[in-house]
């Protein structure tokens, strides 16, 4: 668990983060989502001490992390940077071991495990030996994933991870994302600007502007339960797609229509894209719309 307890960082007298508190949950995925700088890339960054706060406490299972050697600390920690950021004179590789071998980690060990993780990654054999500027976008930003998961520490910190992708790579690696069972038993704090994306992947969501947390909360929450108009406002251009997506088959109470094909736990929008695509059962696709208009308007009610 992370715990950031009144923290505020300035730069040349300006607030960058003012006085936030906030709890990442264990095995939860918390969203700092907002524009450009609004503070979310300074506060990430303060949890593993890339920068140091100006005030307050930052804990992490109850340890305050000024207490603890920054080496020590950062070994804890997996951290995916904005544009991969590997190193560009290692090979695909070395850019994963880096860590296992500061551990020192037996030779064997460490190549056994990077195999298993390119593999659950999607990524061949054949790109271990390559530079990164000798792959793809979404093939660098999987070796980054593979870089921070590869010594299994309980947090992750992601900067904007999937922000420089193209959107059809962009949602295939969250497809990817949701699915790793690497990232089932770990603490994650992902920064983005992507409303969509926070909504996808996030179990809850801190929502801020100009260095403050406006709401914390699920993505039912944001859309049903505003806490004042900027946070209304923030969700206005994306809020029926949104409503979609944060609607599960078993929020319309029809397991018993689509069980067969699909899991209670689907949301709306790939259920609809799904039969789009399909071109399956206009009937039920129409079902689908009209449970959806009048669970909607229960929750706006």
């Amino acid at each position: 668990m992370i715990t950031v307890e009144s923290v505020s960082k300035n730069f040349n007298n300006l607030p960058a983060v003012d006085d936030i508190s906030f709890v990442a949950h264990e095995k939860e995925i918390l969203v700092l989502l907002g524009t450009s700088g609004c503070g979310k890339t300074t506060t990430l960054k303060m949890i593993n001490r890339l920068i140091d706060s100006d005030s307050g406490n930052i804990l992490i299972d109850g340890k305050n992390i000024k207490k603890q050697k920054v080496e020590e600390l950062r070994m804890g920690i997996g951290y995916v940077m904005q544009n991969s950021g590997l190193f560009p004179h290692y090979t695909v590789a070395e850019n994963i071991a880096v860590v296992p071998r500061l551990q020192k980690w037996d030779s064997k060990k460490i190549e056994s495990r990077i195999e298993e993780l390119i593999h659950k990654l999607h990524l061949s054999d054949e790109v271990l030996k390559r530079f990164p500027h000798e792959l793809s976008g979404g093939q660098q930003q999987r070796v980054g994933i593979a870089r921070a998961l590869i010594a299994n520490t309980p947090i992750l910190l992601m900067d904007e991870p999937f922000g420089a992708l193209d959107n059809i790579t962009r949602s295939d690696i969250h497809s990817e994302f949701k699915t790793l069972n690497e990232l089932k038993n770990k603490t994650i704090i992902l920064v983005t600007h992507d409303v969509s994306e926070a909504f996808e992947l996030g179990h809850r969501i801190c929502l801020m502007n100009k260095g403050k947390i406006i709401q914390t909360g699920t993505p039912k929450e944001m859309i049903y339960h505003p806490e004042n108009d900027f946070v209304k406002n923030f969700f206005a251009n994306n809020r029926l797609a949104l409503e979609y997506k944060i609607t599960k088959v078993e929020d319309l109470q029809l397991e018993n229509i689509l069980e067969k094909d699909f899991d209670k736990h689907e949301n709306i929008w790939n259920v609809l894209q799904n039969l789009n695509a399909n071109l399956e059962d206009v009937e039920l696709y129409n079902t689908i719309t009209t449970a959806f208009n009048e669970y909607r308007k229960k929750q706006l009610a």
